[in-house]
């Protein structure tokens, strides 16, 4: 929403500046890790606007969503960035990106760029079998995960999901034991051996750090 006291131009552009202040478009599932980063730098020009996690399973409504936000808030900020990484968008994100004159975090999911896109890449050729779960997906593999995939009405259904996996690997944003054995439950279930591989906040941090 738009202060009383700003005048738009005719282009629908703020006249009075906005102080330096930043707004991130964000993923929710990625609203913690986030938010972890900018408290611990004390960044006060930050601001965080998360859209749904559940667009993980619907990547086609992401960019629409992304626009709206963005032109919800354009004359708030000095600078907008986008949280979210091709998410499955087939590169439409990127395209939308640049229409709009925004950053957005370099890599093709969470799962890379928390790792790292780099280490990711070295590593993908040997965890084309690997499925990864984030701190946030451990927290919600219930919701994400498992009902999504009516495994929590049919359980036989693990082998046609999951039968060319071999592993879980547990990329962890934090030391957590509780998390941990979630984490290891949650290959438990899916019948996969269990990896857990810390990695922080990996290029998430490095390019809030940037944008900061």
């Amino acid at each position: 929403m738009i202060p009383d006291d700003h005048i738009l131009t005719e282009a629908g552009m703020a006249l009075e500046p906005s102080g330096g202040r930043i707004l991130l478009i964000a993923c929710g599932a990625l609203a913690r890790e986030i938010l972890a980063v900018i408290e611990a730098n004390g960044w006060s020009h930050m601001d965080l606007t998360c859209l749904p996690a559940i667009h993980h399973n619907h990547p086609e409504r992401i960019c629409d969503a992304v626009r709206s936000a963005f032109r919800a808030n354009r004359n708030d900020y000095e600078t907008i960035n986008l949280v979210y990484a091709d998410c499955g968008t087939g590169g439409r994100l990127r395209v939308l990106c640049d229409e709009l004159g925004i950053e957005m975090v370099e890599g093709p999911h969470c799962y890379s760029f928390f790792q790292g896109n780099g280490d990711f890449l070295e590593r993908a050729g040997d965890e084309f079998t690997a499925f990864y779960l984030t701190d946030f997906l451990v927290r919600q593999f219930e919701t994400f995960v498992w009902k999504p995939l009516g495994l929590d009405r049919h359980p036989e259904l693990r082998d046609t999901y999951f039968g060319n996996y071999d592993r879980l690997v547990y990329q962890a944003q934090t030391e957590d034991p509780e998390l941990n054995a979630r984490a290891a439950d949650c290959a438990r279930r899916l019948g996969l051996a269990y990896e857990r591989r810390f990695t922080g906040y990996g290029d998430l941090a490095r390019t809030l750090e940037r944008w900061a």
